[in-house]
């Protein structure tokens, strides 16, 4: 059995509370690992691994972001980060939940997984606090051209002027999601998501996961992205740090494998030299909502199993 703490810790921006959990096993903490969740969901979703990993000895812990789940104060704040540096502002959250659990569990080997939007967050992350962790999981992430990134933020910018960072544009939307569902139209627009039917309908009636991300939020992970193809950023990551890749061979966010290879393919170009993958046949966006899940999860906790072996 573990013990599941749901808790709200003080965001890094003045006047924000982020909601979080904190699933702890019972006996010795063997291993951390600190989640980062994707857009447009909430981090309760991660609560059946959280559970699966505490009864292997690991505490899991992690936080709604800002706009997302139980971090918003109205339903306004849905899908919007902070001004002026929304990206700014999720990464420090993320690292302020790494010292707060490092406080509560000093000397005890620390991951960090991170799932879209939340992969690019934890790529970010390994280039300023790498050398903090033992490890990480990126799971569902991608390499979206460099241009369409920067096309992407540009409009964000120009639309900004006319109706503000609050607003919520399909144009933006619709370039962020453009083609995903194509040749995995079913029932509905997200079958790109995950080939559990049960779980896409149950996302699907949730409006957690169901809003539509503000100027400021889409411009703030583009930034992030943009980051993330800058040499000199890239080579703050620690070279030898143990990471782990994970997607579906059918994620459109991942270009279907390719764009995974690539993001690997940029890390090692900077150095990194502790890289392995495993490509999911089949299987789509969410691995941990997925029809193969229980692999998944095993995957995960043998990965860890291996990182901690003397």
């Amino acid at each position: 059995m573990s013990q599941m703490i749901d808790f709200t810790v003080p965001s890094t921006v003045p006047g924000r509370t982020l909601h979080a959990f904190r699933c702890i096993p019972d006996g010795q903490v063997r291993a951390i690992v600190q989640l980062s969740h994707g857009m447009v969901e909430f981090i309760d979703r991660y609560k059946p691994l959280a559970e699966y990993l505490a009864a292997r000895g690991i505490l899991v812990t992690g936080h709604d972001h800002l706009g997302h789940g139980g971090s918003i104060r109205t339903k306004a704040d849905y899908g919007y980060f902070a001004q002026p540096d929304g990206n700014r502002a999720v990464l420090d959250d993320l690292h302020a939940m790494t010292v707060l659990t490092k406080t509560l569990y000093p000397d005890v080997p620390y991951f960090l997984l991170g799932h879209s939007m939340g992969s690019f967050y934890a790529r970010q992350y390994l280039c300023e606090w790498g050398s903090e962790l033992s490890g990480a999981i990126i799971m569902g992430t991608g390499f979206q051209p460099k241009a369409l990134v920067q096309l992407a933020k540009t409009i964000c910018r120009v639309l900004a002027v006319f109706f503000g960072w609050q607003h919520r544009s399909k144009l933006v939307a619709s370039l962020s999601f453009t083609g995903y569902n194509k040749g995995l139209e079913g029932r509905t627009p997200q079958d790109w998501l995950n080939r559990d039917a049960a779980e896409v309908d149950k996302y699907r009636a949730d409006e957690r996961c169901m809003f539509t991300f503000t100027l400021n939020a889409y411009y703030s992970m583009f930034t992030g992205i943009l980051r993330l193809y800058d040499p000199a950023v890239l080579a703050r990551m620690p070279k030898d740090l143990p990471l782990l890749f994970l997607a579906g061979d059918a994620d459109p966010v991942g270009e279907q494998g390719k764009g995974v290879q690539r993001a690997i393919d940029s890390l090692k170009a900077a150095g990194a030299q502790n890289i392995q993958k495993k490509l999911y046949p089949g299987a789509r966006h969410e691995l941990l909502m997925e029809l193969n899940r229980q692999e998944v999860m095993a995957d995960i906790a043998h990965w860890l199993d291996a990182q901690l072996q003397p």
